[in-house]
């Protein structure tokens, strides 16, 4: 259950996390932008993927495929080309059909609210929701990793048991900042990452909080083996991409009927091309 909080703790808890912004804020490109389609990708690319790795791929991104209508009208093959090396490659197709989707009902214009937002595909609420805050200034309440880490870490320190999203939420919403909704989250953003260079990862405490498998050895190795050198060559057999990537066929076989099921790939004959 989320604790009552005072006007008096919610000033000081506001002054805490902007001063660390004020001192330690991170700069990063796309917190230099308010279009939507920018922020989207961002938010696409940053999903389970580390902050830094993210970066060159953003700005080499957006070089190709500055907004809605270039990305809608790319192949499948050069999207994967320069969504390789973030993994997860069906973030790069979710982002594409969101993109064809506002192409074609909103003429290439993003929608500005939250309940059109989270009806293009691959965008969930906390997507549809970040999207709104930094794009539109909406008040927005949602909740990510590092943002979590900070409520967890103020105001469920002593909690017994794990801590629920849904207790966390009235808290995001009562201390939310609503004159500029996107300075505080990015400031709630900073503190959060922060936090885990000083003390025990807070975020452990969260009910949905899950240690990531390891890569190596897993379907995701599998997937980006098959779609990197799908991406390069254009065709080739699993034994093929075995042989150049040295990961056995058993596990490429299982990530090909994934990618095939997904209509990523296609498969002829023993030979995969990407759609």
């Amino acid at each position: 259950m989320s604790p009552v909080l005072s006007k008096s703790s919610i000033t000081a808890f506001h002054s805490t996390i902007y001063e660390n912004y004020r001192v330690a804020g991170r700069v990063f490109p796309w917190r230099t932008t308010t279009d939507p389609y920018a922020i989207l990708v961002s938010e696409m690319m940053l999903q389970q993927t580390q902050t830094l790795r993210v970066i060159p791929k953003y700005e080499e991104w957006l070089k190709r495929f500055p907004d809605a209508a270039s990305l809608s009208a790319a192949s499948l093959i050069e999207v994967l080309k320069y969504w390789s090396g973030l993994g997860y490659n069906r973030r790069a197709v979710y982002l594409q059909k969101a993109c064809n989707v506002v192409c074609r009902d909103y003429a290439g214009i993003f929608p500005d609210n939250v309940e059109k937002l989270e009806q293009l595909p691959g965008v969930g609420p906390y997507t549809a929701r970040a999207v709104a805050a930094f794009s539109f200034g909406s008040a927005e309440v949602f909740v990510e990793t590092n943002i979590r880490s900070v409520f967890i870490f103020f105001f469920f320190k002593d909690a017994v048991g794990q801590v629920a999203d849904k207790d966390i939420l009235p808290l995001v919403a009562e201390t939310l900042d609503k004159n500029n909704p996107r300075q505080w989250y990015y400031a709630l953003m900073d503190y959060g990452a922060s936090l885990k260079k000083k003390v025990i990862n807070p975020g452990r405490k969260s009910q949905g909080y899950v240690k990531q498998a390891k890569f190596a050895g897993s379907l995701r190795q599998a997937r980006g083996a098959i779609l990197r050198q799908l991406t390069k060559s254009g065709s080739m057999s699993l034994e093929q991409i075995a042989d150049e990537e040295n990961i056995d066929i058993y596990r490429l076989r299982e990530a090909s009927l994934r990618l095939l099921n997904e209509k990523i790939i296609c498969e002829k004959e023993g030979i995969y091309t990407i759609i």
